[in-house]
């Protein structure tokens, strides 16, 4: 039996990811999962602020110390016979890695590394020494960690040579909410014909933080278009960010204003139904080096909801989507423009990208998304034992 204790500091309400992880171990055979887990309280954007404004460290090392104090009382009950044979450290656990060495120096520990810090801070704006600070925190925790579980092969790369071979590819995948959300959905429109007009125009939905990777000014230029040329879309976005300004200038003063819906936060439990409800998952269409190189939450999740999903065509996402998604090229509104009126206007175009979408999910269920991470597993307690 392999004994798995989540451990760490994250929020499984904010990061899906390690949910993910969690759930497919759990419905592993001969696997026990359990977890100690300290939420800190700070969201990813909280966290790269504080990149920008330094006077606010003192409050992420105060939470670190209190949740790391806990984390160490915590420990005691696993210990001996209830000692964990692998630690999972939950996703922005590059801090968090490096107490499960030092709390478990013999015990193999994994490392969910969905995201480089310092690849993270380039993309929101920020370089220099606060980058390369950021590129060695990188490596202190993906060197602390025996396997390091990353989502893309892009990602994989910028492992360092020396501990190449720890790194493995998981995708992210989604939460059971999600897909329970789908088939709640799915059954609810057995009769749609796909048919959409300005009565039951195309519903579009986009959820995120407004990040740069995201693109989200690329969406809202496209949304204008299509107000622009009378096509019948509705669309909703959720969230709040730092470009969510200016999308909201490319929209002021346009008809696309009467067709989008602001809504600032939808609980993580309300999200999957909610995004159940659209005909379309928006994926991500940015143009910075990190939007080439991920597989976003939003994309696997949209697919889970049975939505059809348009997101960018780039190298990773169409080589794990495969047909499951429709691909625009990245920073290119008119494209998306014209891949979303193509839905709104071809019945059958919209449930062939539905049809596909349900198919791709299929291969992001939980199990199935963690089996590479099973098989790493496997391989690190048969090395141990022949050693």
């Amino acid at each position: 039996m392999r004994k798995v204790l989540g451990f760490g500091t994250y929020d499984v309400a904010s990061h899906p990811r390690v949910e993910v992880l969690l759930e497919g171990l759990r419905r592993t055979p001969d696997t026990a999962v359990r977890e100690l887990d300290e939420p800190l309280g700070l969201s990813t954007a909280d966290r790269v602020a504080m990149l920008k404004q330094p006077w606010r460290l003192p409050v992420l090392v105060g939470r670190l110390a209190s949740r790391w104090t806990r984390l160490a009382a915590g420990s005691r009950r696993f210990r001996g016979s209830h000692a964990p044979d692998t630690l999972l450290v939950g996703y922005m656990g590059h801090f968090d890695v490096l107490w499960a060495r030092l709390l478990y120096p013999r015990t193999t520990i994994v490392l969910d590394h969905l995201i480089f810090a310092a690849g993270t801070a380039r993309d929101r704006g920020e370089d220099g020494v606060k980058a390369r600070i950021l590129g060695l925190l990188d490596s202190l925790a993906t060197h602390a960690a025996d396997v390091v579980v990353l989502d893309t092969a892009e990602h994989a790369a910028k492992l360092d040579a020396s501990i190449a071979d720890r790194g493995v590819i998981v995708p992210v995948g989604a939460p059971a909410a999600w897909y329970e959300a789908g088939r709640d959905a799915a059954a609810a429109r057995l009769a749609d014909d796909g048919a959409r007009d300005a009565h039951r125009p195309l519903t579009v939905v986009f959820f995120g933080l407004f990040t740069p990777l995201q693109g989200a000014p690329h969406i809202a230029k496209a949304l204008r278009l299509l107000a622009e040329r009378g096509t019948p879309v509705r669309a909703l976005l959720i969230g709040s960010g730092q470009d969510r300004a200016e999308c909201e200038q490319i929209l002021a003063g346009s008809p696309a204003e009467n067709m989008v819906e602001w809504r600032d936060w939808v609980d993580s439990t309300e999200l999957p139904r909610l995004v159940a409800e659209h005909d379309v998952c928006l994926g991500i269409v940015g143009t910075t080096d990190k939007a080439l190189d991920v597989v976003p939450n939003k994309v696997y999740q949209g697919l889970a909801a049975g939505c059809a999903v348009v997101t960018s065509d780039t190298a990773p996402q169409r080589r794990l989507l495969g047909g499951g998604a429709i691909f625009v090229p990245p920073g290119a509104p008119e494209a998306l423009a014209d891949a979303l009126e193509h839905l709104a206007t071809d019945p059958a175009a919209l449930r062939g990208a539905r049809k596909r979408a349900a198919a791709a999910a299929a291969a992001f269920v939980p199990e199935q998304a963690v089996a590479p991470l099973v098989a790493a597993l496997e391989r690190t307690r048969a090395a141990e034992a022949a050693s």
